[in-house]
């Protein structure tokens, strides 16, 4: 039912112009963003054709629905997977399914068509939105905090899943069916075939896989907070980067987590509560107008900082309004206003600055014009074996693309203080990021058969072509 009532709402402000599909959708931190932007994407595609089913079979006086809430039910029930609601809603669509579908036939039967997708105007939605549905690859971490990385793989394979090891390029993530392997740079991340649904799944509903993102993993890995540390997640919600922060803090110390919006909050404390999550304070605070030094922030050690932004990497979740130059300028100006207040708690050490946009004017931009205004801080490199940095002269940051790593796009810089020591960082990866952060048996954290054929068959392919086009050129 909430499926559905978010959806609704969201349609209805965007017909009131009141936000881009894009940025309602995002903005309304839904529990399963894919599920919620493909209902509205599609409901949206096929709007003329399900105002008129609704129009010529006069639902909206049979039922009292409100036409948002009809044309998402009715484009479930007609054209999309079903309904997936039950109780007053789903009887009202059953009872007047007949007429539905009739009304449905008439409109193919006049287009001349047989296919749902004819229906659509060839000037419709689909040429001002791209979405994908599926990402590249199906990612999974897993909360450390109830189980291991061994068990679970474990558990997957007695399930049916086929284990084929630890992947060790951006190639190995090529998965098909049961396939999958262990993410090679976050040990807690689990990589399946794009199709791959956990949702009702019993792991992930008793809190032992979190369906996060590999791009939305990288800044709590990175930022790497040791257990008994105080850290402060200052944008928090919807909480999957709390909960991350949490199971490397292993529950000890002080995870102190803020938002703005009451709502989320409350969510957030669900989700939190099914991971198990116990060293959090919530607050329904804005972060601007915390005291760094009030009794409760001034031992603050570590900061996640992942404010509000264009949301221009999020690829099932692209727009117009991702690249409005107003749009754009009004958010960087907010964004280093929260990193210039984050540098300023007394007892800060580490900090990292994360967003989920392409454009530099949100992230280098912003980091390079907080740096020149803060001499305390420097920038830290992580992670070298990754594939894309950021963009020159900050190429200590990183980036995250799905062209060459295969995850949304995302940004990550992490500041430190000077007056720490270098040698814990130094110009490289500190040791705390380089070792495994959950305990893998052997036999687990190598490639796996299967995994080693592939690579061989890859290697031969390569050979060949390189010995062809050798051939070719003494001729």
């Amino acid at each position: 039912m909430a499926l559905y009532v978010k959806a609704a709402e969201i349609l209805e402000k965007a017909e009131k112009k009141q936000g881009a599909l894009k940025t309602l959708v995002y903005d309304s931190k839904f529990n399963n963003v894919k599920q919620l932007f493909a209902l509205v994407f599609e409901t949206h595609k096929f709007s003329a054709v399900l105002e008129e089913i609704i129009s010529t079979t006069k639902l909206l006086k049979l039922t009292r629905l409100k036409l948002p809430q009809a044309k998402v039910l009715v484009y479930d029930l007609l054209l999309g997977h079903g309904l997936k609601c039950g109780g007053a809603w789903k009887a009202a669509l059953l009872k007047n399914r007949a007429r539905l579908q009739a009304a449905l036939a008439r409109i193919k039967v006049r287009q001349g068509v047989c296919n749902n997708q004819d229906l659509i105007p060839a000037n419709g939605p689909q040429d001002h939105y791209t979405v994908t549905i599926f990402p590249h690859c199906r990612y999974v971490r897993v909360n450390t905090l109830k189980t291991s990385v061994a068990d679970t793989v474990d558990y997957l394979k007695r399930e049916g899943f086929t284990y084929l090891g630890q992947a060790r390029t951006v190639e190995d993530l090529t998965l098909k069916g049961t396939h999958f392997v262990q993410d090679m740079d976050i040990p807690e991340i689990l990589i399946f075939s794009p199709k791959t649904d956990f949702h009702n799944h019993f792991l992930y509903k008793a809190g032992h896989l979190i369906l996060q993102d590999k791009a939305s993993c990288l800044p709590a890995h990175v930022l790497h907070p040791p257990p008994g540390s105080v850290v402060l997640d200052a944008c928090a919600a919807p909480g999957n980067k709390t909960s991350h922060l949490a199971a490397l803090m292993e529950n000890r110390g002080r995870l102190l987590a803020l938002d703005l919006d009451a709502k989320r909050l409350s969510t957030m404390s669900t989700l939190l509560l099914r991971a198990g999550v116990t060293c959090q304070t919530l607050r329904h605070q804005d972060f601007l107008k915390v005291d760094p030094q009030s009794a409760e922030y001034r031992e603050v050690e570590y900061i996640l900082l992942d404010p509000s932004c264009s949301g221009s990497g999020m690829v099932c979740l692209r727009d117009d309004s991702d690249t409005d130059p107003a749009r754009l300028s009004s958010l960087a100006a907010f964004q280093l206003k929260c990193l210039k207040h984050a540098l300023s708690f007394p007892r800060v050490n580490r900090l990292v600055y994360s967003t989920c946009s392409v454009h530099r004017q949100e992230n280098e931009d912003v980091v390079s014009a907080c740096l020149q205004e803060n001499n305390h801080f420097r920038l830290v490199p992580v992670l070298p074996q990754w594939p894309e940095h950021g963009l020159p002269p900050l190429s200590q940051c990183l980036r995250a693309s799905p062209s060459s790593t295969r995850t949304h796009g995302f940004f990550v810089a992490m500041l430190q203080r000077h007056s720490e020591t270098d040698v814990a960082l130094g110009g490289s990866l500190s040791p705390s990021l380089s070792t495994p952060l959950v305990s893998v048996p052997e036999s687990e954290t190598g490639p796996g058969p299967a995994l080693k054929k592939r690579r061989r068959k890859r290697k031969r392919k390569k050979k060949n072509k390189t010995s062809g086009a050798s051939g070719l050129t003494t001729q």
